[in-house]
């Protein structure tokens, strides 16, 4: 018996039981995954962990505090130097009083692919961050806008604050819509080949910045 016929010869033994009729959605699969994981969710530990996984990936990170966000986004976008950057729709207002109303572009008509390429980078809010992985957790929900917004952009700054923060990818699921378009972000773009030389940018931003409030 060939390996293909094996594998094949396994599968009808274990779907043997299965009717004509029958579909997965019939058979519920309990998923009672643990959610473990330390530290506690929000704490400044979970934090300080997120931050310094996020710095291992590449990524720039800032601890700011609620008061001090507007200036922080304003700075981090100055200091790029660009003209213009993209705020999705639902992004706090108090947050974004910082950028010159002329430098800010809505996706409300939608942007286009080119319009987003020219676009010196994108501002988004988080929907979760789980620390133990250094990984940032998009679902198009205010303030994230939809996926091509923070992949087409060279540069993505995003906004996490504190009680956002878990420590493990179940506690991180337990919190999100599986329905919803997640986007699971660690770190800056990047690849290897197979010799192992490292590019970003290739499909996504290639400088992701951080800012941590709490």
């Amino acid at each position: 018996m060939s390996a293909r016929e094996d594998v094949l010869s396994r599968i009808r033994r274990a779907l043997a039981d299965v009717g004509d009729t029958e579909a997965p959605a019939d058979v519920p699969v309990p998923r009672h995954y643990s959610p473990g994981g330390t530290p506690p969710a929000g704490s400044q530990e979970a934090v300080k962990l997120l931050a310094e996984r996020l710095a291992d990936y590449g990524a720039a990170v800032q601890r700011v505090t609620a008061e001090t966000v507007a200036t922080a986004v304003a700075r981090a976008i100055a200091v790029r130097g660009g003209d213009c950057v993209v705020v999705p729709r639902g992004f706090p207002r108090e947050w974004q009083a910082g950028l010159a109303p002329e430098r800010v572009l809505s996706d409300a008509p939608r942007l286009s692919v080119h319009e987003l390429d020219r676009a010196d980078g994108v501002v988004t809010t988080a929907a979760a961050a789980i620390a133990g992985t250094g990984t940032l957790v998009l679902d198009g929900g205010p303030g994230q806008g939809r996926r091509a917004l923070t992949l087409v952009p060279d540069y993505h700054l995003c906004v996490v604050r504190a009680e956002q923060v878990v420590a493990s990818v179940p506690e991180a699921l337990a919190r999100l819509d599986p329905l919803r378009p997640l986007t699971f972000v660690s770190g800056p773009s990047a690849t290897s080949d197979i010799e192992l030389d490292r590019v970003e940018g290739v499909h996504g931003p290639r400088t992701l910045e951080v800012l941590l409030i709490g």
